[in-house]
């Protein structure tokens, strides 16, 4: 069979078999990573006979007349059915509220676009699926708040990086109310945090941000107990472990020491459990509450989280894949009895997600009653851990067999592989999107904005098999419309804004498709600039896009302009003298430009200055200035920092994900750096708002 085939059957299970690269060169996916790409969809196409079958397999279901489970379709639109139905086929509605009605088709088999925004049930002859109907554009910065011409601005921030006495060596939900309230008091309408999905409990070695077990649960290392349950009980619980001076130290230390600290609050947490299941605390009905509202997903996850807990302690693999057989379906009876015979365990869990949820809930009620018009803006990674919970909850909608990154670049010659995985297109659609709408509303539940890390995933992501180097890999297509209207959906529902991390090769479109349903891309200062270092006018900055500084992936602006970042890549090796020569040679051209770019305010900034700390003034003025409907500051800019959160292409040659800011956060903003630079950056969204009215 001719590589034609082989080549179909790609196609039509969703890959790109000729792609464009950032230099805008023409490429081609070679017939052996198309097989094994096709193996990890599960497609096997080792050979001529079983590329026909699975092409008569996947023609079988792209031809089926069987409705999928759910349906989309922006209001006002009609929903064309004429595949499946005749003309003036009679259609029976469940409206979401409650209320029923009937519709025909009409001549061409189209359902008229009259139902409501909602998730409504409709029964066509013997058929029934849930149609979901989208709202023409999200909830807005303009409609957070309530300005016609948003000019609104917020703060960034590592949440693990905040302090706080007794905090026991990382920033926590209590840090983070602490920090709400100040950033209100100023005029901030939001607070951009890290992600804080699930982590893996019993491997406190992996704390990544964004290679989380979970993207349904939280990581409940960040739970403030004391906040929910009193200061006394979780003296208390340090107290009967032993363990004062120990987070005492682990507080005063330079770095998150994460082994360490999280085996310690465990500890704690442990010690904390018990004394609540053994009291009679008020909060008991509350907590019962919140699990049987979280339903079988959390007890699937703490079930996870109670086998690798005993898998640990016996030193056996963690991963799923490689559990003993009756183990890898959540649904099994051996995991009913499993779940019976460690029941306190699995309880355990479900205790702390209780407590990180609460503590969430609460720093977005303090964010909002202080007068933030967003609040909290969660953040989304691009995808989850193959080996951990949500992709064995998940494991038909989950593709744990391939990997996620990136194609070589010019900044990246090998190429990228982030060591997630992601969805599986046609199992989203065989499920009814079910594990994407929940990932949508877990992450929206305590939250006013959602950044949409790699925005582009809603279109294509690059995967690649399991142990394959990331140049052999390829672009695999997901139903961006249908993806996009059930996060329109979803904003509308929980009033929440949506951000997408646009900065990479964006496919053809998909900015437009963005903007015309108001999710803000991102545009980030230090990428402003031409191949001749000149960097955009402050008008010529787009209104479509939140505007920044630096992100968490890049140099701190005070890093940038001492080229901390050439340091670091040239003591780790990752680029050698010559290379480091070239690229401090390139940063003194950019630093120029910047210096041209800032200086066309001359009231505010002289092209010959050189002091660090007018540049970041005037940069951040710079920004109010925009047109950006949303400024965010990362606090590190804000402080002056020079050092960056993470340094991309390595692990733990630099402190990824350690780092901690000086100062408690209740004073945080009291920093005089700081304090300025807020004052300036709400000044200049001020003058750009009355401007621009």
């Amino acid at each position: 069979m001719s590589d034609a085939q082989l080549e179909l059957l790609a196609s039509r299970a969703g890959l790109a078999v000729d792609w464009i690269d950032a230099n805008g060169r023409g490429q081609k996916v070679e017939p052996r990573v198309l097989r094994a790409v096709l193996a990890g969809l599960g497609h096997p196409a080792g050979n001529d006979q079983e590329i026909r079958h699975s092409l008569e397999r996947l023609q079988q279901l792209q031809q089926s007349r069987h409705l999928p489970p759910l349906l989309t379709v922006d209001v006002g639109q009609g929903l064309d059915l004429a595949r499946y139905f005749a003309a003036h086929t009679l259609c029976a509605i469940q409206l979401e509220d409650g209320s029923q009605l009937s519709l025909s088709l009409d001549e061409a088999g189209v359902l008229p676009g009259v139902l409501p925004v909602g998730y409504h049930g409709i029964q066509v002859v013997d058929e029934h699926f849930v149609l979901a109907v989208a709202p023409e554009r999200c909830y807005s910065v303009a409609d957070a708040v309530d300005q016609a011409t948003p000019r609104a601005w917020g703060l960034a921030v590592q949440l693990y990086a905040l302090r706080r006495p007794g905090d026991g060596g990382f920033g926590d939900t209590q840090a983070l109310e602490d920090l709400a309230r100040q950033a209100a008091e100023r005029g901030a309408d939001a607070l951009a945090i890290s992600p804080l999905h699930a982590m893996f409990a019993a491997d406190p070695q992996r704390y990544s941000p964004y290679s989380p077990s979970s993207r349904l649960f939280l990581n409940s290392l960040y739970a403030a107990p004391a906040a929910i349950l009193g200061d006394r009980a979780w003296r208390s619980a340090i107290q009967s472990c032993g363990l004062g001076e120990q987070l005492q130290a682990l507080e005063h230390a330079p770095l998150i020491d994460w082994p360490q600290a999280a085996k310690a609050k465990q500890l704690a947490l442990r010690a904390l459990y018990e004394g609540f299941c053994h009291g009679q605390h008020p909060l008991h009905e509350d907590f019962a509450s919140y699990r049987r509202a979280a339903g079988e997903a959390l007890e699937n996850h703490c079930r996870f989280e109670a086998i690798q807990a005993q898998r640990a302690a016996r030193g056996e693999d963690l991963d799923w894949r490689h559990w003993p057989e009756q183990w890898r379906n959540p649904a099994s009876p051996a995991l009913a009895r499993f779940a019976q015979e460690h029941a306190e365990e699995i309880g355990f869990h479900a205790f702390c997600q209780w407590l990180i949820a609460r503590g969430l809930e609460r720093a977005q009620s303090a964010a909002r009653s202080g007068g933030m018009g967003i609040g909290l803006i969660a953040d989304l990674a691009v995808g989850a851990d193959g080996g951990g919970s949500q992709a064995w909850s998940r494991q038909d909608q989950l593709l744990a067999s391939l990997t996620v990154g990136a194609p070589p670049d010019v900044l990246n010659r090998q190429g990228q592989g982030w060591g997630i995985c992601a969805f599986s297109p046609e199992g989203l659609q065989r499920h009814g999107f079910l594990a994407f709408i929940e990932m949508l509303r877990a992450n929206f539940a305590h939250a006013g904005g959602l950044r949409i890390d790699h925005v582009m995933g809603l279109q294509r992501l690059w995967v690649i098999p399991l142990g394959a180097p990331p140049s052999d890999g390829a672009y695999l297509n997901y139903p961006v419309d249908d993806l996009l209207r059930l996060l329109t959906l979803e904003s509308h529902r929980h009033q929440a804004i949506v951000l997408g991390e646009d900065l990479g090769t964006v496919p053809d479109g998909l900015r437009d498709k963005l903007a015309a349903r108001a999710m803000l891309g991102m545009r980030v200062l230090l990428f402003e600039q031409d191949h001749g270092c000149h960097f955009r006018p402050i008008l010529d900055w787009p209104d479509n896009a939140l505007a920044t500084t630096s992100t968490h992936d890049l140099p701190t602006l005070n890093g940038w302009w001492q080229g901390r970042d050439i340091d670091w890549n040239l003591r780790l090796g990752l680029v050698d003298e010559h290379g480091a020569r070239q690229w401090a040679d390139h940063r003194q051209r950019e630093r120029d430009g910047l210096r041209q770019a800032l200086a066309r305010d001359p009231q505010n900034f002289r092209q010959d200055c050189h002091e660090t700390e007018q540049v970041i003034d005037a940069a951040v003025r710079f920004l109010g200035h925009t047109r950006a409907p949303l400024v965010l500051l990362p606090l590190e800019d804000a402080l002056g920092i020079d050092e960056q959160a993470n340094l991309p292409g390595t692990l733990d040659s630099h402190p990824n994900w350690r780092r901690r800011l000086a100062s408690a956060s209740r004073r945080l903003l009291e920093d005089s750096d700081a304090a300025r630079r807020l004052e300036l950056l709400a000044c200049a969204r001020q003058q750009a708002l009355e401007r621009d009215r």
